[in-house]
């Protein structure tokens, strides 16, 4: 298992846009990912549950990657969300 605390930096949060970034990512991998928050844990691979989550710019949130793959799909998506899912400015 790989695990690591992350901060979401993008100015929008966990929404729509980014969700749907992150299970794009995260359905090319074998491996079971979840995120968690404050507010519970939930399959990184479905957008409804991540938009539940509610993770606003700054939120703390547990990244778990476990599975035959889990070293590049928690590497994909560790840089996913630390470049911001695409939506940081330059």
């Amino acid at each position: 298992m790989q695990q690591t605390v992350l901060t979401i930096i993008n100015p929008l949060g966990l929404h729509a846009r980014a969700a749907s970034k992150f299970v794009d990512c995260a359905k090319h991998f074998e491996s079971t990912i979840t995120l968690a928050t404050h507010s519970g844990e939930v399959d990184g691979k479905s957008i409804m549950k991540l938009l539940l989550l509610g993770a606003p710019m700054g939120t703390q949130i547990t990244l778990r990657v476990v599975g035959v793959d889990e070293d590049s799909a928690f590497q994909a998506t560790c840089e996913l969300i630390n470049a911001g899912f695409g939506e940081l400015e330059e």
